[in-house]
């Protein structure tokens, strides 16, 4: 199969990593333009475009594919199928119909549950017990093209974003390289997706990494993890903003935001929460002990509300 792979982040990597081992016919790869980054602000290539470049796949970046000549070249290279990972761009109707087995998508969720940008933060914010990869062919809406294979995976009680993404790139990368044989051969076909059941994975916004000590503290010890170790979530605290990049609910009770102890016992709306790993500004993250040898509170200080 002659293919195009379209992907940005460290999830994609892992796919198009598989494909170039596979010795698929990777005509180009497509990433959204470098970033600037660091203290120099030096434009920085996405994981997907510094994977490719050290692998010797020709690369492209277009701002948009919206415009005709984007559409032209896509087009001129004439392929069978697109392979499309957390690519981060719109793909119109002009795109997704110039390879003759379509574009398919690598989604992080159980479709149709969680379409959109965030459906890992979003599912463990929302205390799902599972999640998984689904192989969607793409059409014009928002993630609810027809599906093609899916799996399943576990979320439990201590993980966190980082964790399940790692899992989940793995897993998109495996079941890939499982169904593309399939798809070649017309042995699989796209499924529509279920009437009932769909929810929109919000991208985050600055709201949600502020902790409100109002909430429960398995909501909190939720939202913690649905965003750790990145960028994290934060509370105020004798003038800084401190990330809470670890926590476990405990028993307890008190004013929320109230320090119960000196060693990081937190009131909540209900119940407590006892932080494993934070992190000050400017600083690498700590474990408890070492936070607070060279941070001490003390029990009836509290968190800025």
């Amino acid at each position: 199969m002659r293919l195009a792979f379209m992907g940005t982040p460290d999830f994609a990597a892992q796919s198009l990593a598989k494909l170039a081992a596979a010795d698929y016919d990777i005509a180009a790869v497509y990433s959204q333009p470098a970033r600037a980054k660091g203290r120099g602000l030096k434009p920085t290539p996405s994981p997907v475009e510094a994977l490719a470049t050290e692998l010797g796949l020709p690369t492209r970046s277009p701002v948009s594919l919206r415009d005709a000549a984007a559409q032209a070249e896509f087009a001129a290279l004439n392929l069978d199928i697109a392979i499309v990972a957390a690519y981060g761009l719109i793909l119109p109707k002009e795109i997704l119909v110039a390879p003759k087995l379509g574009c398919i998508n690598i989604h992080a969720s159980l479709l149709p549950r969680w379409r959109g940008a965030a459906p890992i933060e979003r599912a463990i914010l929302a205390g799902d017990s599972e999640t998984g990869i689904t192989l969607m062919a793409m059409d014009e809406g928002l993630d609810t093209g027809g599906m093609i294979a899916a799996r399943r995976v576990t979320i439990g009680p201590d993980t966190n974003a980082g964790a399940l993404h790692h899992t989940l790139a793995a897993l998109g990368a495996e079941l890939l390289l499982e169904i593309l044989p399939l798809i070649a051969s017309g042995k699989i076909a796209p499924v529509p997706q279920p009437a009932d059941g769909a929810t929109y994975a919000a991208k985050r916004g600055p709201a949600d990494l502020r902790l409100d000590w109002h909430d429960s503290a398995e909501a909190l010890d939720r939202r913690i993890r649905a965003f750790s170790p990145s960028p994290g979530c934060y509370a105020e605290f004798a003038g800084e903003r401190i990330k809470i990049l670890k926590a476990v609910p405990i028993k307890g009770s008190g004013e929320p935001g109230q320090f119960l102890d000196d060693k990081l016992t937190v009131a909540c709306g209900s119940g407590a929460l006892r932080l494993e790993r934070l992190q000050r500004p400017g600083r690498g993250p700590l474990d408890a002990g070492d936070f607070l040898r060279g941070f001490a509170v003390a029990a009836g200080q509290s968190f800025t509300h």
